[in-house]
């Protein structure tokens, strides 16, 4: 296509071979301007000018290998890389127990972290405004400006539509309508991505956990009312309005107790329903608790039925089980053997790799997918420092 640019294409071409150059570059190693050539496929000219563009944005540095190069004859090789410290991105979950940021370079490499646990019942608007306390002390003992994010992703439960807000989100106070999306935008230059957290947990685990190499792939939020997130191809399953995979609302449809009275011992609804009374719950049955052993069981066999229906709709390959309740002793077994009896091929079934993380190196992931988008774009951006 590059041989039939020509005239007023001219801008559109240079555009091209800067993102083609950037690709090039882009796994961190140093390399030469042969190497660049060989590896584009374009001129030597043409990499010479684009490298110079490169340079002068701040997205490319060049190497000094001449104490390597003492003997060498002739005019010395020049040698370049790929400048992830360019820009940063952060990875933020808000959750209903917990706040984690995760603060990486362009090329993922993590350079901060921050995390501390909340009330379950704290308001929405001090909920936002601990998110962005904590983010000004990440960015501050990482020595980092504001200036320097390229993108921030977020993870929230509840159904999360395009725009980033909550269209139904009960785990945490005034959630529900709330716009994350704008509330935070107002506190960056850079694009503010908003995402459920069980689709989050999954491309954290396609990236670096359970299911690299699977393309298509379940992970199960296994929690009071468990949620998933779907990949379909190696490529998140949003469903159109952004609620695929809330199957915590299966009980909805009468098949089954709500997650308190499941979980009762006494015959009244669990009261109040949180993950210390769980836990008190699942104690008492591996303590041999008949009326808790049955609450368990009661509980495991509603998560099977609901990841089930999500099994028989996709035909996964792997399901990932993450959340709180991957914790629980013998889940993963009943699990296998449940799904072997309600689906017509039971997919392989993991406990999730990446733990209390997960959500957010998912939402880091996304970031740096917006990064690369503008990267790669046909006008990549100059770097905000060198």
């Amino acid at each position: 296509m590059a041989d039939r640019l020509t005239g007023g294409d001219s801008s559109l071409l240079r555009r091209i071979n800067a993102a083609v150059t950037l690709r090039a570059l882009r796994d961190g190693r140093s390399v030469t301007l042969t190497q660049l050539v060989g590896d584009t496929g374009l001129s030597r000219p043409t990499v010479e000018g684009v490298i110079e563009g490169l340079l002068e944005s701040g997205l490319v540095a060049e190497v000094d290998h001449s104490q390597e190069n003492g003997r060498q004859r002739g005019r010395p090789a020049r040698w370049f890389r790929f400048r992830a410290e360019a820009g940063h991105v952060l990875g933020v979950e808000i959750g209903v127990h917990d706040i984690r940021i995760v603060l990486a370079d362009l090329a993922g490499e993590l350079v901060g972290t921050h995390s501390r646990p909340v009330d379950e019942t704290l308001e929405a608007e001090e909920r936002l405004g601990l998110v962005r306390s904590m983010v000004a002390e990440v960015l501050r003992k990482a020595g980092i400006s504001r200036d320097s994010l390229w993108a921030v992703a977020v993870g929230t439960p509840g159904i999360v539509d395009r725009e980033g807000t909550v269209q139904l989100g009960t785990a945490m106070p005034g959630w529900t309508g709330l716009d994350i999306g704008a509330r935070l935008r107002r506190s960056f230059r850079c694009p503010v991505v908003i995402e459920n957290d069980a689709n989050l947990a999954a491309i954290a685990e396609h990236w670096k956990g359970a299911a690299v190499g699977k393309g298509d792939v379940v992970f199960v939020m296994a929690g009071l009312s468990p949620g998933a997130g779907s990949l379909i191809g190696g490529r998140l399953h949003r469903g159109f309005g952004g609620a695929a995979g809330e199957i915590g609302a299966l009980h909805l449809l009468g098949r089954q107790a709500t997650p308190e009275r499941l979980l009762s011992t006494t015959g009244k609804p669990l009261d109040p329903l949180d993950e210390a009374a769980v836990a008190r719950v699942l104690r008492l049955a591996r303590e041999g608790d008949e009326v808790a052993r049955g609450a368990t069981d009661r509980f495991l066999q509603r998560l099977v039925h609901d990841v089930a229906a999500l099994v028989l709709a996709l035909d996964p390959q792997l399901v990932v089980v993450g959340g709180w309740a991957a914790g629980l002793d013998g889940v993963l077994e009943p699990l296998r053997e449940q799904l072997a009896l309600f689906t017509l091929r039971a997919p392989e079934v993991a406990p999730a790799a990446l733990g209390s993380e997960v959500v957010a190196m998912g939402a880091l992931r996304v970031a740096l997918d917006h990064v690369e988008e503008q990267l790669f774009a046909l006008d990549p951006p100059a770097a905000t420092g060198r």
